[in-house]
């Protein structure tokens, strides 16, 4: 009898991925040595099972790949989920890892002077262009946006917007450079994501991997 092929399941670069790994490893999944080899420059590896394949790319591309079936399932922040909001995309479990919040900053002068309160347009330097422009829309201001995908916190100082949308943990980043926190977008937190279309044909398998991530997740909660 011929073998389904591997789930492919997408890991994100980046913030979430060194609070994913664990809970991986607890749901069985665990990567093969080379995922962890800093001058490896592969993106598909193998795992503990058999049965399933881990690519790892950038947080945006989680949700394209799964949203177009290349990868089955993966692990993302509810902030991609709500800028792409594919309607292929299936979000089952909060797996509570990851959380910080999307917000608006600003630099400490503008705050203290009220000039960008004042604004009926503002221009927005984000890598959220989807959000932005609905949360701006709700407090009444048309959003310009300008798609940045790195260095956010330079944007106003270099004149190239007045404010910035940007994911924030900590704050320190934004008071190391001038900015301040003056609304928060949404809290965010990692997913378990998986193709729609997939768990229909392959209800049994992704049907238990979402059972496994939710239990592990409902024991960390108790524990």
């Amino acid at each position: 009898m011929t073998q389904p092929a591997p789930l492919v399941f997408a890991l994100p670069k980046g913030r979430i991925l060194d609070e994913a790994l664990p809970l991986l490893e607890r749901a069985g999944v665990v990567p093969e040595a080379a995922f962890f080899d800093k001058a490896s420059r592969k993106l598909s590896f193998a795992t503990s099972r058999h049965d399933v394949t881990i690519i790892r790319v950038r947080a945006f591309d989680v949700a394209t790949f799964v949203a177009h079936g290349a990868a089955q399932a993966g692990i993302v922040g509810s902030d991609v989920i709500d800028e792409f909001d594919y309607a292929d995309l299936y979000a089952p479990v909060d797996l509570d890892i990851g959380h910080c919040r999307l917000s608006v900053a600003e630099p400490a002068g503008a705050v203290e002077s009220g000039a960008n309160a004042r604004e009926s347009h503002a221009r927005v330097a984000t890598k959220y262009p989807s959000l932005t422009r609905r949360h701006f829309e709700k407090l009444g201001v048309q959003a310009e946006v300008v798609k940045l995908n790195g260095a956010m916190e330079l944007a106003p100082s270099l004149g190239l917007a007045s404010r910035i949308v940007d994911l924030v943990s900590s704050g320190q980043t934004l008071k190391d450079n001038g900015l301040v926190e003056t609304s928060r977008i949404m809290p965010v937190s990692a997913r378990l994501i998986v193709n729609r279309a997939a768990l229909k044909t392959d209800s049994a398998r992704l049907g238990a991997l979402i059972d496994t991530f939710r239990d592990l997740v409902a024991r960390a909660k108790a524990a």
